[in-house]
């Protein structure tokens, strides 16, 4: 039933434009989803479609008995205000812990959602934080709708052959497509700092090189180009290039109220951004996750993670729900 009224609401709702439903300065706090000791919701990917903006995430449960699982998780929303209750797409499997989802594209009329796999067997709380293994893969998802999804396909960005036991450890997935050839996509992962291939079909890859970045690359295109958001230690940076080989530093580390925030004060990390259209409040919108209020090796990594809102009209100034002017 639950699943029937989803989907009434998407086609009610669909139509609505951005203007009518989004107020910025309306929203209530800048948590959109809050983390607690049993859950955290870490690493958002999100895309604005037909009205709605669909949120994907990692969700991590600790269960009764101590164990650890990760998920895939999503919901959606209209105004940013009001969120559907968290839906997760993948299995509950320790070996594989599907998560870390980098983003959203369309190809060939259809959606591609990428992710990671996070291995971390037999995982419980006596453990805490233990970090996935080295047979961490990325992989992409299908769908037609953004709600239905296919099961999980390995990128082989090292090429075809590199056996997928060669391929090293590798997580964090983002994809774009080239700003000058329309036909050829690149995927960003951690690995090595953070690596390139690229693709013109998503079955055969070839490695291009990697740069010094953190973990959690966001990549946009923007006068003539490319801007990547990434994440070291704690804060999220920015880097700018026009071929994808050289890269410069832009502004400085961007921690936006991690001061004030307790929710936050282990760190934040994961910013992803998108462009906003016909939306006079900001020309940027980010969705990032906070831990805290300890640090990640102190134990908040697999609770007390939520996820936060900001948003920007330069990628430098930020502005979120009760900042104060």
């Amino acid at each position: 039933m639950k699943k029937n009224l989803t989907a009434i609401l998407f086609v009610l709702f669909s139509c609505q434009s951005f203007a009518q439903n989004v107020h910025l300065n309306q929203i209530p706090s800048p948590q959109i989803f809050k983390g607690n000791e049993t859950t955290a919701f870490r690493d958002p990917a999100v895309i604005f479609n037909d009205g709605w903006f669909h949120l994907f995430f990692t969700m991590t449960e600790i269960e009764r008995d101590g164990k650890i699982f990760s998920y895939t998780a999503t919901s959606m929303s209209d105004d940013l205000i009001h969120w559907t209750t968290p839906r997760k797409l993948t299995p509950r499997d320790q070996r594989l812990n599907y998560s870390s989802p980098g983003d959203i594209i369309k190809y060939k009329n259809e959606w591609l959602l990428c992710l990671q796999t996070y291995p971390r067997p037999d995982y419980d709380v006596s453990q805490m934080p233990k970090y996935g293994d080295q047979t961490a893969r990325l992989f992409i998802m299908r769908s037609n709708d953004l709600q239905y999804w296919s099961k999980p396909e390995l990128l082989k960005v090292k090429g075809a052959a590199v056996p997928e036991s060669e391929m090293g450890r590798m997580i964090d997935p983002y994809l774009i497509q080239d700003k000058d050839q329309p036909s050829k996509y690149w995927c960003f992962y951690k690995q090595n700092g953070v690596s390139l291939s690229y693709t013109y079909d998503f079955e055969n890859w070839t490695w291009f090189g990697r740069t010094d970045a953190g973990e959690n690359v966001c990549v946009l295109t923007d006068n003539n180009q490319y801007i990547m958001l990434h994440s070291p230690s704690n804060g999220i940076g920015i880097k700018r290039s026009e071929n994808l080989v050289n890269w410069f530093e832009q502004g400085s580390l961007i921690t936006l109220g991690q001061n004030e925030w307790q929710w936050a004060k282990g760190r934040i990390t994961a910013g992803t951004v998108i462009k906003l259209k016909d939306n006079q409040d900001a020309k940027y919108l980010m969705f990032f996750h906070g831990s805290g209020p300890l640090t990640e090796k102190e134990g908040d990594f697999d609770k007390n993670a939520s996820i936060g809102i900001a948003w920007s009209n330069d990628l430098q100034t930020w502005t979120w729900p009760g900042k104060e002017k």
